[in-house]
């Protein structure tokens, strides 16, 4: 009688909440939507909280879960491997993508990280179309959403950069789709689709990417709202052709450097408005969050990461990227809860890495920093190898703060490989600005638990990482002509991004623990009920299942 009586009165509450409107979120999301940035610090965020529009990021922090102390644990943080551990769960060590580009000494090249030569490009140009997942070596999220409902989930991603749509989109996905800067288009390739659907079609024939260069970038907002920026004009940015303030002619920037490519365009906010016009248009043609089964989407920001890299993070041209970006966020937002349902979509909103200040910012403020002269180091060191082993190509290249040693001539030589590898490293150790400079052999047999040198473990790799990594001091970075800083380093201002869930059954609240970014594969797998990414390391965040 007691469980008969409990029965009706739960039925009656049930009736007067649907009856006063009430909605009870499904068992699953609909759609789960993964908003990822490339270059946004936590503090960046922070910053212009204030000043951010009621209906974009602020929504999210305001109706959802923000964790205040996310963070990647390894060492070199880049675009590629910020997408593939967030994807896969899996520290880069693990799931393949060590960098953006790695040498490969057999081949005497340098690859980029989605490179695939047996692939075609697919509605763009040639080359922008050799890419594919080949290189990520375990499954992704989205791959094991794919395969827990025999591939009826419909999987997509999106992204100014091919490798960024691609590592988030996972090897399953129904497709790709990133921007070739030749053609101002957006385009796949044959490993995802044979054809681009005939909406891409129609969505590229309105050449909105001619609109926007067309156009000029000038201040979003009132000059008041950028007072905790560095001057709109300074002696730090590179800018575009030597213009470094407000407004931005595009048309005529475009012009004057004699090309015809679509480049400029993710250097500017509007690269961002191209990828949320083409996310809703997706959602929207694909009828994502329509059916039975939860579907999944991607969305990559990369035009923030191109603007820091030029201007740097503390310079007015950022603050106006942020805030456009959340007028971008507003817009996407709108567009889902009104078409799909906040109770239906799962969303969680984060960033790829961060970046660290202009090292001439940081000395006028007498804060320790500086450029590592990355090209003067190498030829003092070849000049070194051929005072100590005779007159030979002794090192075969760099990238990413990795030294790549010819291989073959040291055996060849009858030299002891790992003799040669501390030897490099104790001479670069010398260079003003290295903190330390650690051989191969360091990393072999050796598992660190914290610190930086667990760091670098959670990067290293014997089939693509260097014989000897450099990391430099904090504040330092490599000298590049077309940057005026960058990220890369294992230090706070590059590891420490924001990270918010928001919709379905997601609550209200602020956590303060340190939670790593390979926990947000696991908590999107336990929250839709399917097996974790096959390499996952990460656990899934509690405060989310209260």
């Amino acid at each position: 009688m007691k469980k008969y009586i409990t029965t009706i009165l739960l039925s009656l509450v049930l009736v007067k909440l649907l009856g006063q409107g009430a909605y009870l979120p499904p068992d699953k999301p609909k759609l789960v939507i993964a908003i990822v940035v490339e270059e946004m610090k936590y503090d960046q965020l922070e910053k212009f909280r204030d000043k951010l529009g009621e209906n974009g990021i602020k929504k999210l922090i305001n109706e959802g879960t923000y964790f205040k102390n996310a963070s990647f644990q390894y060492m070199l943080t880049q675009s590629a491997p910020g997408h593939a551990t967030i994807a896969t769960g899996a520290e880069p060590s693990v799931n393949g993508i060590t960098s953006d580009d790695w040498y490969v000494p057999l081949k005497n090249e340098l690859i980029n990280c989605s490179k695939d030569i047996n692939v075609n490009a697919v509605g763009g140009s040639f080359e922008s179309g050799l890419h594919s997942p080949v290189n990520l070596l375990v499954s992704t999220f989205s791959d094991e959403l794919a395969l827990s409902t025999n591939r009826e989930a419909k999987v997509f991603g999106v992204g100014l950069r091919e490798s960024s749509a691609i590592f988030s989109a996972g090897h399953a996905a129904n497709a790709a789709y990133w921007f070739d800067n030749t053609t101002g288009t957006m385009m796949s390739s044959s490993y995802y689709i044979k054809e681009l659907p005939t909406w891409v079609n129609d969505f590229n024939a309105m050449k909105f990417s001619d609109v926007y260069l067309n156009s000029t970038w000038s201040l979003l907002r009132p000059k008041k709202d950028y007072v905790d920026c560095l001057p709109d004009s300074n002696k730090f940015e590179i800018g575009f052709n030597g213009i470094n303030y407000f407004p931005y002619d595009l048309k005529k920037i475009r012009a004057k450097s004699g090309t015809k490519d679509y480049s400029l365009l993710r250097e500017t906010p509007f690269g961002n408005s191209l990828t949320t016009d083409f996310a809703i248009r997706l959602i929207k043609n694909e009828r994502l969050g329509k059916h039975d089964v939860t579907d999944y989407l991607s969305i990559c920001y990369s035009a923030t990461d191109y603007i820091a890299h030029r201007f740097g993070p503390s310079s007015v041209e950022m603050g106006d990227a942020i805030l456009r970006l959340d007028d971008d966020i507003k817009n996407l937002l709108t567009f889902v809860n009104d078409s799909i349902g906040k109770k239906n979509v799962l969303i969680y909103f984060t960033a790829a890495h961060g970046i660290s200040e202009i090292p001439e910012v940081l000395e006028m403020n007498r804060i320790p920093s500086g450029y590592f002269q990355q090209n003067q180091a190498l030829q003092l060191l070849r000049t070194y190898l051929n005072a100590v082993y005779g007159e030979g190509d002794w090192v075969k290249g760099y990238s990413e703060r990795q030294i790549f040693l010819n291989r073959t001539l040291i055996e060849d030589a009858r030299l002891s490989l790992d003799d040669v590898q501390k030897k490099v490293a104790r001479f670069l150790v010398q260079f003003t600005g290295v903190a330390a400079a650690y051989p191969y052999s360091a990393f072999e047999a050796n598992d660190f638990s914290t610190g930086n040198l667990k760091r670098i473990i959670n990067n290293f790799s014997p089939q693509r990482s260097g014989d000897v990594i450099v990391a430099l001091n904090p504040g330092w970075v490599e000298k590049q002509s077309d940057y005026v800083t960058n990220h890369n380093s294992p230090y706070e201002y590059d590891t420490h991004v924001p990270l918010i869930w928001y919709g379905w059954t997601v609550n209200r609240a602020t956590v303060m623990r340190q939670v790593n970014m390979t926990d947000i594969a696991a908590t999107l797998s336990t929250l839709c009920k399917i097996s974790y990414p096959n390499a996952c390391t990460g656990e899934p965040m509690f405060e989310l299942f209260r």
